[in-house]
C-alpha cells in the first residue's frame, strides 16, 4: 500500500503528476486516464459518482494509499461522496486552489468546465476564504477535447482561449485560477493573452503540497525511489502519443478494464 493514485479524464492530470513529483520525488505514482469519456466537465454529479467508483475500486486493488483526484468537475461534485466511501485520503483540487488565489488578489477570474462554473464550487471556497473576494466564472467547455486532441497551441485554440479570458480581460481580475487540471498546459498562450500583473493560479501545485502534510501527518511518507504506472480506460497508444508533449517521453500505458460498480445515487 505505498503508491499515490491520480485520475482525471485524460491528460489534465499530468499537471498534477508533474506538481507531485517536483515536490514528492520519492513518491511511487499510479495515474489512471478515464480517456474513454472525457470529457468530464459536461457530466452529471450521477455519472462521475460512477465513473470515481470504478476507478477507486480499480486503485484499491493495485494498492494506494492516499488518491488525488487531478479533475475540478469530479472535486466539485462528488469529492465529499467518494471521501465517504473509500479508506484512505482523497484529496480535490477546489479548496487548495482557492485559498492560494486569494493570497494573491482579490479580483479573481475561474476558468472552467461548464459543470464545475454550474457547482459553484470556487466562488463558495474563495468566499469562505475571503468574503470581501469578488469572483467571475467563465465556462470552457472547448478546451479540454482541443487539448486531449493534440491541438492546444494551434491558430483555432489561440481564438477560442482568447474568447473565454476577454470578459475576464474587461473586468480587470488581478487573479485567474486554472479551474481544471487540463489549462496548465495552455499556460504559455495565457501568458501571452492576459496582462502581464494578472497571477495565474495553479491548483496542482496547493493540492501536492496538501497532500505532503498528509502524508506527514499519517505517518505515509514513501523514501524509496519514485516512478508512475499509466493506465487509461481508452487507447494507450493515443495517451502516450499526445502525452509525449508534456511528459519529454513516450510513457509506457497499460489498457485497464475497470471493475462493475454499482450505481448507487450521491449520498448512499
Amino acid at each position: 500500500m505505498n503508491r499515490i493514485g491520480i485520475y482525471d479524464s485524460g491528460l489534465g492530470g499530468l499537471t498534477v503528476l508533474r506538481a507531485l513529483q517536483k515536490q514528492l520525488p520519492q513518491e511511487p505514482v499510479l495515474y489512471f486516464g478515464d480517456t474513454a469519456r472525457v470529457p468530464y466537465g459536461t457530466r452529471s454529479a450521477a455519472e462521475l459518482l460512477t465513473f470515481g467508483r470504478e476507478i477507486l475500486t480499480w486503485m484499491g486493488e493495485q494498492g494506494v494509499k492516499m488518491v488525488l483526484v487531478a479533475c475540478n468537475t469530479s472535486s466539485a461534485l462528488v469529492l465529499e461522496q467518494l471521501q465517504r466511501e473509500f479508506p484512505w485520503p482523497i484529496l480535490g483540487l477546489i479548496l487548495p486552489g482557492a485559498r492560494t488565489a486569494v493570497q494573491t488578489g482579490r479580483r479573481i477570474g475561474v476558468l472552467a468546465t461548464p459543470a464545475t462554473v454550474q457547482s459553484g464550487a470556487y466562488p463558495r471556497a474563495i468566499r469562505e476564504a475571503c468574503p470581501q473576494a469578488g469572483v467571475w466564472q467563465v465556462p470552457c467547455p472547448a478546451l479540454v477535447p482541443l487539448i486531449e486532441q493534440g491541438r492546444s497551441h494551434t491558430p483555432e485554440t489561440r481564438l477560442v482561449l482568447n474568447s473565454y479570458l476577454a470578459p475576464l480581460r474587461s473586468v480587470g481580475v488581478d487573479t485567474v485560477i486554472y479551474g481544471c487540471t487540463h489549462y496548465p498546459l495552455l499556460d504559455d498562450l495565457m501568458a501571452e493573452l492576459l496582462p502581464p500583473q494578472v497571477r495565474r493560479i495553479d491548483p496542482a501545485t496547493a493540492l501536492v503540497r496538501a497532500a505532503a502534510q498528509e502524508l506527514d501527518v499519517l505517518g505515509l511518507k514513501h523514501h524509496g525511489s519514485g516512478g508512475v504506472r499509466f493506465g487509461v480506460s481508452g487507447s494507450p497508444q493515443t495517451f502516450a502519443r499526445v502525452a509525449q508533449r508534456w511528459l519529454g517521453a513516450i510513457p509506457p500505458v497499460e489498457a485497464v478494464n475497470l471493475p462493475m460498480v454499482q450505481a448507487l445515487p450521491l449520498g448512499e
